[in-house]
């Protein structure tokens, strides 16, 4: 077996979404040698969407062919790029941070972490085959598409409810299935809820299955109670029952929420001193492409600062 080969960068971004390559163009706009590193290939989530056509500039774009754009500009500016690499392991703590995966060792004076988050799934079948066909987890970003459809929001949180409520912007009828008779949602939430004529509430139940040919046609559930199985009819499928950050590789390095998001400033920097977090794997209230690119862009800003900073006070150093 060969030898692995080691790398050293001012800065290795962990993540090739739209967070980590906005976070790559600005940083190597700061002339500062950059590296993205990720497991798959880039483009991240948003890759998988049909449609965009919430981010500005661009009344729609495929979502592929917008991550396509955000490639080519980072690589406009020189930065390397590793997709597909295998993490075995990541050192925030030292002073010289290491990035270990089954070809590589990366030394960084700093890292950019933009790893992202993935919505939980509800684990049924023909969620896999019809995700991006009426199957979506983000109302935000899809709920245009359901002008004068039916549409089936699975969850009884916050999110769940709100995202719900969003919907019935665009959808002449919104069912919330929920596995409880009481929702978890906060009091307010509730209110709007029941207060709003375009939604039904399927208590007690669970889905089982997203049935389809071409797009999303139906969702069987189960009722919990008496184990009666019933199939509504629905264009589209939302499941809200929570997102999970990708952040296996360093849980406990950094300070993080109790869901395991990473905790950062203003300045996108995490509780190590050289350690950033974008986009949707630090705590932010919301997960889209433009935030994401903004978190990016914050980010590299500051750690550019912060290699400047390092660099003086080393010259500095070692003049004494």
């Amino acid at each position: 077996m060969s030898e692995k080969q080691e790398l050293t960068y001012d800065v290795v971004i962990l993540g090739g979404g739209p967070a980590g390559l906005s976070a790559a163009i600005y940083a190597a706009r700061g002339n500062v040698k950059t590296a993205v590193v990720d497991i798959t290939m880039f483009g991240g989530q948003p890759s998988n969407y049909l449609e965009i056509e919430n981010y500005p500039g661009f009344s729609i774009s495929g979502g592929y062919e917008l991550m396509e754009k955000f490639e080519e500009h980072a690589d406009k500016f020189g930065v390397d790029k590793y997709p597909m690499e295998e993490i075995e392991s990541v050192d925030l703590k030292s002073e010289i941070k290491t990035v270990e995966t089954l070809e590589h060792t990366f030394k960084a004076k700093s890292i950019i972490i933009a790893t992202g988050a993935q919505a939980t799934k509800l684990g049924i079948a023909g969620e896999k085959e019809f995700t991006g066909r009426g199957v979506s987890y983000c109302a935000v970003c899809d709920g245009a598409f359901y002008k004068n459809k039916v549409v089936c929001v699975v969850g009884g949180g916050n999110a769940a409810v709100e995202e719900a409520c969003y919907l019935t912007k665009f959808a002449d009828k919104v069912y919330i299935i929920h596995r409880r008779d009481k929702l978890r949602a906060d009091k307010i939430v509730q209110e709007r809820a029941f207060a709003n004529s375009k939604i039904e509430f399927v208590w007690n139940c669970v889905a089982k299955e997203i049935k389809g040919t071409k797009t999303v046609e139906g969702i069987l559930v189960q009722n919990v109670k008496t184990n009666e199985m019933s199939e509504i009819k629905t264009d589209g499928v939302f499941p809200y029952i929570g997102f999970t950050p990708n952040v296996d590789l360093f849980n406990g390095q950094v300070k993080q929420t109790p869901q395991g998001f990473i905790e950062t400033d203003v300045n996108m920097a995490a509780s190590i001193e050289g350690v950033y977090a974008a986009g949707d794997v630090r705590n932010t209230p919301l997960r889209q492409v433009i935030t994401a690119a903004a978190d990016g862009a914050v980010a590299a800003c500051s750690c550019v600062k912060y290699l400047e900073e390092r660099e003086a006070k080393v010259k500095i150093e070692q003049k004494v």
